[in-house]
């Protein structure tokens, strides 16, 4: 019945455009008639797709209004860290990663089938210096393609990982470059085309440190895995084998779970002193957004974005990630209430996703100095035209950018190597309302140069690779390629990359 009555909506909607038109109300000009055309041409293929089912339709998915809510954590396993990689040899900074089929117990007696780097779910954490050349030998031991992708690390494109980077089961390839960017957390996951989000959803994830002088120098919560936290946040939904049953959990729209899981870990709780804690928040999810907040609603402070600390500490309530972005936030443990209970939790669905447990331990005595970095947008970036128009449209397996979906032959923008240009990115809504969609360019970190004209909040005033961009929003950011190569930009709802929701920009 649900589907009848959209499909009576959408037929009674172009019977309205086409009969204002023909009683020459509406003079359209050629722009306005081609994305007429494509809306049509979107909304018919939409008539005919099997996975717009009622039960879609019915939990508000496609908008992401009602999305299903994550199950509490119960804080009964201490949060797992990863492991810090360390280097084939002493002399130089070489690391092998290796993607790999495994099993997991992340339910206690259960073995879950899963992917990883390294190991069996996840990864580990790569650690690199500004200055240091870097080797990698990427092997892939899974059954099936796959790339290994550094989001965020500004390399070439043929080190990027993209789509044009596969390797087929058994093969490896030695990448080699110099890292040249500012103190920043990165991750790294594959990007093969068509496979990104099960691979990702399978469990394949890991985060990059890159540390500097500066970062060295301001005296920061740095000491890994006690007062300094990697923290990847997903969500999953088990079949009742316990199972990560991708193929029945697979939504167009981007899947979502009921499950948290962080770190990998099921019910995690962290232990901690009193004491000032740096949390790396990573939302490594296929679609969810995260709006994170203390369930005290008492503040923290926001210290770096995707790609370096911001100039000024910036305190907060609460703060939103989209798939994809990270951000560093501090929270002052010895200045909380001992006799609460703590807990981060997600604000969009009120669950419960990482309890806090303190110690009765006082911990190191670090700072937030007032000064942390000088990232600036130049009058000259402010006053540059706009080269580059994007347009985010559509829903499930419809969408496009700039009416097109993805194409591995066609070029769709050409940039100057060290050039900086501006882009300007739209949003455009879909008869439904239109959704939030995260867009994200490889090979480069941004900045944003205006919101809907407006400047950027505080927080968003530093150096970004992904961006939250809502319905009927058009965001301006300056770009500058340190290297050439072909980079892909796209959605980073995984299911909306794989369904063609991405282009090619080539870098000479």
């Amino acid at each position: 019945m649900k589907r009848k009555l959209l499909l009576i909506s959408l037929i009674s909607l172009l019977t309205a455009l086409v009969l204002s038109a023909c009683a020459g109300n509406v003079e359209s000009t050629p722009e306005e008639n081609s994305d007429m055309e494509q809306e049509s041409d979107s909304m018919e293929e939409g008539m005919d797709h099997s996975s717009m089912d009622d039960d879609a339709m019915a939990d508000g998915h496609m908008s992401h209004d009602e999305v299903v809510s994550l199950n509490d954590s119960t804080g009964e396993n201490e949060l797992k860290i990863p492991p810090l990689l360390e280097s084939d040899n002493e002399e130089e900074v070489v690391y092998t990663v290796r993607a790999q089929e495994g099993e997991t117990e992340i339910f206690d007696g259960t073995k879950t089938k899963t992917y990883g780097y390294n190991g069996s779910f996840l990864g580990p954490v790569l650690q690199f210096e500004k200055g240091d050349t870097v080797k990698i030998r990427t092997i892939n031991e899974l059954d099936e393609e796959t790339t290994f992708h550094w989001h965020g690390l500004e390399v070439s494109g043929e080190e990027d990982g993209g789509p044009h980077n596969s390797l087929k089961p058994g093969e490896e390839e030695l990448i080699e470059f110099e890292v040249t960017q500012e103190a920043s957390t990165l991750w790294f996951h594959p990007h093969p085309e068509g496979k990104t989000s099960e691979q990702v959803y399978n469990g394949l994830a890991g985060l990059i440190y890159i540390e500097d002088d500066n970062s060295k120098s301001l005296g920061l919560p740095n000491e890994y895995g006690k007062n300094d936290i990697p923290l990847i946040f997903q969500d999953k939904t088990f079949d009742n084998q316990k199972q990560l049953n991708y193929s029945a959990a697979m939504n167009d729209d981007g899947t979502i779970g009921d499950m948290s899981l962080v770190n990998g870990t099921l019910n995690p709780k962290l232990t901690v002193d009193k004491e000032k804690v740096r949390l790396r928040l990573l939302n490594g999810s296929n679609a969810r957004n995260y709006t994170f907040k203390l369930n005290t609603g008492d503040s923290f402070v926001q210290v770096a974005t995707d790609g370096g600390f911001l100039n000024k500490p910036v305190t907060l309530d609460e703060i939103t990630l989209t798939p994809s972005e990270r951000a560093e936030i501090i929270i002052d443990f010895s200045q909380l209430n001992s006799e609460d209970e703590f807990a981060l939790i997600n604000e969009e669905d009120g669950s419960i996703l990482l309890p806090f447990e303190v110690s009765d331990q006082s911990g190191e005595d670090s700072s937030i100095p007032e000064e942390m970095n000088d990232f600036s947008i130049t009058e000259e970036e402010m006053n540059l035209p706009v080269t580059k128009n994007v347009e985010l449209f559509g829903m499930m397996d419809m969408v496009t950018i700039n009416g097109k979906k993805f194409d591995p032959e066609r070029i769709d923008f050409t940039q100057e190597q060290g050039v900086t240009e501006v882009w300007e990115i739209y949003n455009k809504p879909d008869m439904m309302g239109g959704m939030i969609h995260p867009f994200h360019i490889h090979g480069a970190q941004f900045k944003i140069i205006s919101r809907n004209g407006e400047e950027p909040p505080e927080n968003e005033r530093g150096w970004k690779d992904s961006i939250s961009i809502e319905p009927d929003e058009t965001v301006k950011i300056a770009v500058k390629f340190q290297h050439k190569g072909v980079y892909m930009f796209h959605c980073h709802i995984l299911e909306h990359e794989d369904n063609g929701m991405m282009g090619q920009v080539k870098v000479e």
